[in-house]
């Protein structure tokens, strides 16, 4: 396991402190009221953080919220530098985002251009009643001008880090780690 760790970085959040930060984010969600809001995961890290803060939710309130799926690719304004073939995975919205709240949740934030590109499709859905967000990292270093509504873990890094969420159903473990970039 140290090896693996090393692989990983330093480990800012352990699988308490994950479930901490997701029930505290859950509980700010719900104080801000569940009526009428949708939680929507941007693909790939944010569905399975999104279904985490569900369940939270769904315990604290004692009913389910409304949960969907938003894949970004072709909304990217990098997508000719990721790749020339993109890879565009299922958008799932099981309802009418039309005048409903809508929470996207992803596992970092860090230059805001993921969220402005996920706000771009979500609107070729329809025009929800308002986008807050939700992030299980901040890391800062912004380029446009977006901020989370609920947070995880603030993390004040550098450029030259990495920072890594680890979500059970695709890692095996929720943990958070950072490292220095090669």
């Amino acid at each position: 396991m140290t090896g693996e760790k090393k692989m990983k970085g330093k480990q800012l959040l352990t699988p308490k402190d994950m479930d901490a930060a997701v029930l505290r984010m859950a509980k700010e969600i719900v104080s801000s009221g569940t009526e009428g809001v949708a939680l929507v995961g941007i693909r790939t890290r944010g569905v399975p953080l999104a279904e985490y803060l569900a369940k939270k939710i769904e315990k604290i309130q004692g009913k389910p919220v409304n949960m969907g799926s938003l894949d970004i690719n072709l909304y990217r304004d990098d997508l000719s530098e990721v790749s020339e073939q993109p890879v565009v995975r299922p958008t799932d919205l099981p309802f009418s985002v039309t005048g409903k709240g809508v929470i996207l949740v992803d596992d970092v934030l860090y230059t805001g251009r993921t969220i402005r590109a996920a706000m771009d499709a979500l609107i070729d859905f329809g025009r929800p009643k308002f986008i807050k967000l939700a992030v299980m990292i901040d890391r800062g270093w912004r380029e446009f001008p977006i901020q989370p509504d609920y947070v995880g873990k603030c993390v004040k890094t550098t450029q030259n880090q990495n920072i890594k969420v680890l979500l059970e159903p695709i890692d095996g473990e929720n943990a958070v780690f950072i490292k220095e970039q090669a």
